[in-house]
This record gives C-alpha cells, structure tokens and sequence, in this order.
C-alpha cells in the first residue's frame, strides 16, 4: 500500500509540475472576482502544504524561505502582501525539489505512528500515511482551483477581445 502511496503522490505532483509550467506568469497574478486568490498564491500554497504535511510525521525538513508562511499559509492572500512574491520559476523549482523529495521516501515511513495524533477541523490523523494521503487530496483540490483560475482568465480575456 504504501508504495502506492508514494507513486501516487510523486503522479499528482509531475501532475501539478506540468500544470503549472503551462500557465503563462502573466496570468499568475490575475484574480478572477470570483476566487479568493490567485494562481501564484495557490501553487505556492501547494509547495507551503507539502512541506508541512509532510513535516508532521517524516524527517523532511523544510527548505522553504521563511517568507513562504505569510505569502502562503491558510488565511493569507495576495491583497496582504507587502513584499514581492517568488517567481514562477521559483515556485516550479521548489515544486520539482519536492518531487524528488516525495521519490526518495521509504514505504515504511507511512505505517509509522505519528508522535501524537493531529486534529485538523473533524479529521483526526493518527498515522504518518494519513497525513499523507490528505496531503495529496489537498494538492489535487487546489489544483482544480489552479485550473479554474486559467479557465475563468481565459473566458474573460477572450469576451474583453471581442
């Protein structure tokens, strides 16, 4: 099971990578009426999410700059950042990190008890794989928001040409 985990995670992921590097930067920072972020803040999101999840149960220390907790944690939003916000490419290339990261895990990790049980909300996570497997629910969901985001864009650009 928990090899399937991993290549699941490492799947969504080149996913995500794929997704996002089709999506011109220009568009990164357009926010559609009715969204509460932009694409920017939703894939740095992503990367924000990653390393924390996976930072509850494994020896995965975040090499993330500290900046990614006001640009990107839960409740942020553009609209309150006062400083400039990483690059595209930044993003993809802490994306990619994290994909090699996710390759390198050992199926064992995942059956490991966590050091004391994580309550988010009504979900309670006992074991590593828990956390895990929401890890890529999350992921999967923001990119369907990602994906929103380009489409709406798109659609108002398009009528805006007419």
């Amino acid at each position: 099971m928990s090899q399937s985990m991993i290549h699941t995670a490492v799947s969504v992921r080149q996913i995500a990578l794929q997704q996002v590097q089709a999506i011109p930067e220009e568009l990164f920072d357009v926010q559609p009426q009715a969204f509460a972020n932009t694409i920017r803040w939703n894939v740095g999101h992503l990367v924000f999410a990653l390393d924390y999840f996976l930072s509850l149960g494994l020896p995965f220390h975040s090499n993330l700059p500290e900046d990614y907790t006001k640009f990107f944690h839960t409740g942020t939003k553009p609209a309150d950042w006062t400083l400039a916000p990483p690059t595209k490419a930044e993003l993809v290339q802490y994306m990619t990190d994290q994909l090699e990261r996710l390759a390198q895990l050992a199926p064992e990790q995942f059956e490991q008890p966590l050091t004391s049980p994580i309550e988010m909300g009504p979900l309670r996570f006992e074991i590593v794989g828990e956390v895990v497997n929401f890890a890529l629910v999350h992921e999967a969901m923001h990119l369907g928001t990602i994906s929103s985001i380009a489409k709406v864009i798109q659609h108002e650009h398009a009528d805006s040409v007419k």
